[in-house]
């Protein structure tokens, strides 16, 4: 395992193909070299970038895939305006020294004829983002299924931003007998705290200026349940909260930080709180724990 890489300014290795894919994959074994992967989207921030440098210290080396998914994007959704910007992704995994870029068209991991889909259960069916968007997780998890079976990583970094995405693709590893173990990254944040997102370049100025008070609520309503509040008086206030800042509220729940299952008994589980809210055109998530 590497933990003093050498500083390099050399482009990453972009890769097109699953043939000169798994050739770039065997060269590697051959070596012994330790792979990791940071799946994403593109328009890359500084929260990718923060999963590259974990990545960097725990594995030989980095995969970093680009891949904007369509079976995760609703009719409905923003899949064509969704923002794609290669050319300064790459220029920031050179500065990064990430090792390899797979940028696989939708042809490749979708061939024409592709009949195939995973529909995850367990932390995918908890009633929060699946209730909004029912489409979402199955799209996931097939393409994120895909892409460990093509890179064959040791380890796979996903941020806590996506904390229910984070459960699920967890979950999928385990139950399919993986060999890749997924690894959770803190979110990372502006300094007011609003969590960094490919989808912060939709708001406004004004919204811009609004957007951090959805992370403000979840840390005065885990500051409320620590100090012994009922949880459901602070997610009571908190909705409020939410409303009075300008967003339309898609959800606020405290749920088991594991399963994603309505609590229990909070004082013996692992809280998490997590929300998602629209404002203006833009839909942002969060979630901290307790």
């Amino acid at each position: 395992m590497t933990t003093n890489r050498k500083k390099s300014t050399r482009r990453p290795r972009v890769i097109r193909t699953l043939p000169a894919l798994k050739r770039a994959i065997a060269a590697l074994r051959a070596r012994h070299r330790s792979i990791a992967l940071v799946p994403t989207m593109g328009a890359l921030h500084a929260g990718h970038l923060a999963l590259v440098r974990i990545a960097q210290r725990r594995a030989d080396c980095v995969i970093v895939s680009i891949f904007v998914n369509p079976t995760q994007f609703a009719p409905n959704e923003d899949l064509g305006t969704y923002p794609r910007t290669f050319a300064a992704d790459l220029a920031a995994l050179t500065k990064a020294n990430a090792d390899i870029v797979w940028a696989p068209t939708v042809g490749t991991i979708y061939p024409q004829g592709f009949a195939t889909k995973i529909v995850p259960e367990g932390p995918a069916k908890a009633g929060l983002e699946d209730a909004f968007r029912p489409h979402f997780f199955s799209g996931v998890a097939t393409v994120v299924a895909k892409l460990l079976l093509q890179c064959e990583p040791d380890l796979a970094l996903f941020g806590e931003k996506d904390f229910q995405q984070l459960k699920v693709v967890t979950r999928l590893a385990r139950d399919l007998g993986l060999r890749t173990r997924i690894v959770g990254a803190p979110t990372v944040r502006e300094p007011d705290g609003l969590a960094l997102s490919s989808r912060n370049a939709y708001l406004s100025a004004s919204e811009r200026q609004a957007a951090p008070a959805l992370y403000r609520t979840l840390g005065d309503c885990a500051a409320a349940i620590r100090a012994g509040k009922p949880i459901a008086g602070a997610l009571a206030q908190g909705r409020e909260a939410i409303l009075k800042s300008g967003f339309a509220l898609d959800y606020l729940e405290a749920r088991n930080a594991e399963t994603l299952a309505p609590l229990g008994d909070a004082k013996s589980e692992p809280v998490r709180l997590l929300t998602a809210a629209r404002i203006g055109k833009t839909r942002l998530i969060d979630n901290i724990a307790v």
